[in-house]
C-alpha cells in the first residue's frame, strides 16, 4: 500500500486559518476515501503559511469489492410450471449482470423469490482520486475566501501549485488553470525555485533541504526552544504566551530568532500596555527579569535567518518605538479624563441598535447588580452581604465600561476591562471597585478564570444576564449555526460563577428584574421571556453536567424539577448519583416513580387537586396511618437538613420512606371506588410526591 500526499501551494494564508483548514482537509479526505470503499491508514497534517499538506498512509490500490444481494420477482413469476426461466427471470438476470442459470431462490416471509448476488469490482484508487481531490480541496472551509484572476472558484488565498502523489505516481487533475503534479516550492527567499518530489516519503526531507520546516509541531518546538534560549541569554525569562507561539508558528517557514530592546522610559507604562503593544501588532515576546519585572527587551521570530542580526533588531526596534510612543501618548491623554466624564461619553457609544447605548446598558447593569446584592446571595449566611458590598458593586457597575471611550482601548481592544481597572485605581477608587471592573468580563473563554472577588462576580453576572435578556427580548436568539453575541458562552459564565461563589439567589427573580429594566412592562410577556431565558440557561446547565459525566437520567430527573438555585442543582445531582450506586436504589426509585406516575395520571384525569388536604380520620388501613406519620417525621427532617444545606442528608431522609410507601401500595387500593377514600389517598401521595420533587423528578430515572 502506498501513501497519498496532497499539497496545496498558495500565497500566504492567515495564521489562524491554517490548522483548522488542515484538520478539515484531512477529515474530508479520509471521509471521501471511506465512502469510496478505499481502505487507508492514519493521516498526518503538515503546513506553513504557503502550503497546506496532508499525507494519508497505507492507501489501498483499489476499492474493496462490493457484494450485494438483489431480490427479484416471486418464483411463480420467474419460472414457469416446468421450472424454466420466464422473460421476467431473463430481464432480472440482465439487470443484475448474471446468467439466468446463476439465479437463486430465497425464502422470505412472503414466499420464495428470485435472488442474485451482485459483485461490484473495485475501481483503481488513482482513477477515483482524479475526481475526488478537486472537490475535497474546494470543500475546505475558511472564515473568508477570495476569488482571483479569472478563476471560477474560491479559496483562502490564490493557489499557485498542487502536489498530488499516490506513492511515486502523480494523480493528474485540474483546478481551474492549475494542473496537479509532483512539484512544490521551497523557502520564498532562500530557495524559491521548484522542487521535485519523488514520493510522499521524501516530502519532508526535500522541503528541509529547501529551508522549509513543514512539520507544524517540529517548527513549534524549534521556536519554543530558541526563544527560551534567547531569554536566558538576556538573564531573563520569557513571559508564557502559548497562543502567540501558535500564531508565529504559522507565520514562518524557517524560524529565526532575534533580540531587541526599547527605551527604559516606556517601563513607566502599565505592563499590560507594553505587552499588548509588542504582542498584538508586532508579534513580539516580552521578557521579565528574575524578580518578575518587565525588561526593556523583546524577542522576535523572523521567517529568514540573516547574517547581520543587529540590523534586523534595529528594524524591529524602530517599529516598536513608534508603537510605544503612540501608546504612551494615548495613556497620558486618558489619565487626564475624569472617570465620570468618560461615563457621560458612553451615551454616544452604541451597544446594540435595538437596545440603546452603552450608557443605558451600564444604568441597567447598575440596578440589576444592586438587586442581586439585595437578594439572598446565601440563605445560610444570617449576617447577609458584607458591609460596603452594595456601594462597591454600584460604583463598579457605573464605571465598568468607561474604558471603551479611552484611546488605549481604542488602539488595543483586548485591554478593555484591564485599562478600566488601571484608570479606576489611578483615580483613587477602592480596590474592590477597580478589580471588579476587570473581572466583570470573566470568563472570557471556555475554561477561563472566574472573578476572584464577590464584587466582580456579581457585576459579571449582571452584565451577562443583561446582554442575554436584552438579546432575547429583541429576537437575537442563538441558533444552531449562529450566536453573534456569544450568548451561550455568557450563559455558561453565569452558571460557572454562581456555582463557584455558591450564590443561591433565585435565578427567575433576577431574570424578571432584568427584563423589567429592559422596559418589558407586560407581566405575561415578561414571564414568557423569562421562561425562554430560563430554558436557555437550563440547557447550559445540562451541557455542563453532561461534561462532568453524570448519568443522563439523573441529570434529566434533577433539572426536571428546578434549576432556580444553581449550586443546589449540582448538590442534588451529586447526591442522587451517589444514592443510585447503593444496592437498594432500584426498588426505591421504582416505588417513588410509582407515586409520581399515579399523581400525574390522576391530575390529568381531573381526579386530583394539589390543594386537597389529608384527613386521617378517613384512613381505613394501618398502612395509611403509618405512611402519614412517617411522612410528617421525614418532612421535618428534610426541612432541617435543607436549611443547613445538607441536601444529601435530606435525600437520605426521603429514601427512608420507601418501606412505608411499599406497604401502602400493598395494603390499599389507591383508586378506590369510594370517592372520599380515593381523594384522601391521592392527597397523601401528593404530599409524598411534593417531597420527592424538592430533589428530582423520579419518573425520569431509569431503573
Amino acid at each position: 500500500m502506498d501513501s497519498l500526499l496532497i499539497e496545496i501551494g498558495t500565497e500566504e494564508i492567515p495564521a489562524g486559518y491554517i490548522e483548522p483548514a488542515l484538520q478539515s482537509l484531512a477529515a474530508l479526505l479520509k471521509q471521501k476515501l471511506t465512502e469510496a470503499r478505499i481502505d487507508h491508514g492514519d493521516s498526518k497534517v503538515l503546513g506553513t503559511p504557503r502550503r497546506l499538506a496532508v499525507i494519508i498512509e497505507n492507501v489501498a490500490e483499489s476499492q474493496r469489492k462490493l457484494k450485494t444481494e438483489v431480490v427479484g420477482p416471486p418464483e411463480k413469476v420467474g419460472f414457469d410450471p416446468q421450472g424454466k426461466p420466464t422473460l421476467a427471470a431473463e430481464k432480472f438476470a440482465e439487470k443484475v449482470g448474471i446468467q439466468t442459470r446463476r439465479i437463486k431462490l430465497k425464502q422470505t416471509e412472503r414466499g420464495r423469490y428470485l435472488c442474485a448476488v451482485k459483485t461490484e469490482r473495485g475501481i483503481a484508487t488513482s482513477r477515483l482520486l482524479k475526481d475526488m481531490l478537486p472537490s475535497v480541496i474546494l470543500a475546505v472551509p475558511f472564515p473568508k475566501s477570495m476569488r482571483w484572476a479569472d478563476q471560477d472558484f474560491q479559496f483562502a488565498r490564490p493557489i499557485h501549485s498542487i502536489l498530488s502523489l499516490l506513492g511515486n505516481r502523480v494523480i493528474p487533475f485540474s483546478l481551474g488553470n492549475i494542473r496537479s503534479g509532483r512539484h512544490t516550492f521551497g523557502h520564498s527567499f532562500l530557495n524559491p525555485g521548484r522542487i521535485k518530489i519523488e514520493s510522499p516519503d521524501r516530502y519532508e526531507a526535500c522541503l528541509r533541504e529547501a529551508h522549509v520546516v513543514v512539520d507544524i509541531q517540529k517548527r513549534k518546538k524549534k521556536i519554543e526552544v530558541e526563544i527560551g534560549k534567547a531569554a536566558r541569554r538576556m538573564d531573563g525569562a520569557l513571559l508564557p504566551d502559548p497562543e502567540l507561539v501558535d500564531i508565529v508558528n504559522n507565520l514562518v517557514e524557517l524560524p529565526a530568532i532575534s533580540i531587541g530592546a526599547f527605551d527604559k522610559k516606556f517601563l513607566a507604562l502599565p505592563k499590560e500596555i507594553l505587552i499588548t503593544a509588542m504582542r498584538e501588532h508586532q508579534k513580539y515576546f516580552a521578557v521579565a527579569d528574575p524578580s518578575g519585572q518587565l525588561m526593556p527587551a523583546f524577542i522576535a521570530v523572523n521567517n529568514t535567518p540573516v547574517k547581520d542580526r543587529n540590523l534586523v533588531a534595529r528594524g524591529h526596534e524602530r517599529v516598536l518605538r513608534a508603537r510605544l510612543e503612540d501608546a504612551q501618548f494615548f495613556y497620558n491623554s486618558d489619565l487626564g479624563m475624569p472617570l465620570d466624564e468618560g461615563v457621560e461619553k458612553l451615551k454616544g457609544v452604541l451597544f446594540q441598535a435595538a437596545l440603546g447605548s452603552v450608557y443605558e446598558k451600564v444604568t441597567r447593569v447598575q440596578k440589576l447588580s444592586e438587586f442581586i446584592v439585595k437578594s439572598n446571595l446565601n440563605p445560610q449566611n444570617p449576617d447577609g452581604p458584607p458591609p460596603g458590598l452594595l456601594k462597591d458593586v454600584s460604583r463598579a457597575a457605573v464605571l465598568c465600561k468607561v474604558d471603551l471611550v479611552s484611546q488605549v482601548v481604542g488602539e488595543f481592544p483586548r485591554l478593555q476591562g484591564v485599562m478600566g481597572s488601571i484608570y479606576a485605581s489611578k483615580a483613587g477608587e477602592p480596590e474592590a471597585v477597580a478589580r471588579a471592573i476587570e473581572e466583570h468580563y470573566q470568563p472570557t473563554y471556555s475554561g477561563g478564570p472566574l472573578p476572584k472577588t464577590e464584587t466582580g462576580a456579581i457585576l459579571s453576572i449582571a452584565d451577562k444576564l443583561d446582554t442575554i435578556c436584552g438579546c432575547f427580548r429583541v429576537g437575537l436568539i442563538p441558533t444552531g449555526t449562529s450566536d453573534p453575541y456569544a450568548l451561550r458562552r455568557q450563559g455558561i459564565g453565569v452558571v460557572q460563577i454562581m456555582l463557584n461563589r455558591q450564590f443561591l439567589f433565585p435565578l427567575t427573580g433576577v431574570l424578571e428584574k432584568s427584563l423589567s429594566l429592559l422596559g418589558e412592562t407586560d407581566e405575561k410577556a415578561r414571564a414568557a421571556l423569562a421562561g425562554q431565558v430560563y430554558l436557555f440557561i437550563k440547557n447550559r446547565i445540562i451541557n455542563l453536567l453532561t461534561e462532568e459525566k453524570f448519568s443522563r437520567d439523573i441529570i434529566s430527573a434533577v433539572v426536571g424539577t428546578s434549576v432556580d438555585r444553581i449550586p443546589e442543582v449540582w448538590t442534588r445531582t451529586s447526591a442522587l448519583q451517589s444514592l443510585k450506586t447503593k444496592p437498594d436504589f432500584e426498588p426505591l426509585a421504582a416505588a417513588f416513580k410509582r407515586v409520581v406516575n399515579i399523581i400525574k395520571q390522576a391530575e390529568q384525569k381531573g381526579l386530583f387537586d394539589r390543594s386537597d388536604t389529608v384527613d386521617h380520620s378517613l384512613f381505613a388501613d394501618p398502612c395509611e396511618e403509618r405512611l402519614y406519620r412517617d411522612y410528617r417525621k421525614v418532612e421535618q427532617k428534610v426541612s432541617g437538613n435543607l436549611t443547613q444545606g445538607n441536601i444529601e442528608g435530606a435525600l437520605l431522609d426521603v429514601a427512608s420512606l420507601r418501606q412505608a410507601v411499599d406497604d401502602f401500595f400493598d395494603g390499599v387500593l389507591v383508586m378506590s371506588e369510594d370517592v372520599k377514600l380515593r381523594k384522601n389517598r391521592l392527597a397523601l401521595l401528593g404530599r409524598i410526591a411534593a417531597l420527592f420533587a424538592k430533589f428530582a423528578d423520579f419518573s425520569k430515572i431509569s431503573t
